[in-house]
């Protein structure tokens, strides 16, 4: 597939099908910003094309991808150095944890345990593939127990 994807998320079920199409990016640190001031949270990831592989192309790919939400009232991190700007993250799902309606706390969970807390007074997400694409040799694969905690 070579056409870039651009999604939305307004509620659990959009956000469901941005976290499957981003499931296994990795991301770096420093390609995490927190705007408190514009109440906007952005991140740039190298997503795995899972509609590409699932399809029976040759190859893999990796694609450059935006992931933004808007109306973030907090920003809070577990597990993680903020820091450590260079340390690569692989995002495993995120999730939607409605606390007072439409409001609620996004979670971006990463593999080792990393998590990102979002606090949110509403859902409004955009996924949207940047334009580079490039072929990986890797497909990420999951054993059939693998749990989140």
């Amino acid at each position: 597939m070579d056409d870039p994807l651009k999604l939305i998320a307004v509620d659990r079920e959009d956000l469901d099908v941005v976290s499957t199409h981003l499931q296994d990016a990795v991301v770096r640190i420093g390609d995490i910003h927190w705007r408190p001031a514009e109440k906007r949270f952005v991140m740039a990831l190298n997503r795995f094309d899972w509609e590409c592989a699932l399809c029976g192309q040759p190859h893999f790919q990796r694609r450059r991808t935006a992931l933004r939400f808007e109306r973030v009232n907090a920003c809070k991190c577990r597990n993680m150095q903020a820091q450590d700007k260079d340390l690569v993250l692989n995002l495993l799902t995120i999730e939607f944890v409605e606390t007072d309606a439409p409001g609620g706390s996004i979670m971006l969970l990463f593999s080792g345990g990393g998590e990102l807390r979002l606090d949110v007074e509403c859902l409004e997400a955009e996924l949207a593939d940047l334009g580079p694409v490039w072929d990986t040799t890797c497909c990420p694969a999951h054993g059939d127990d693998l749990t989140i905690a």
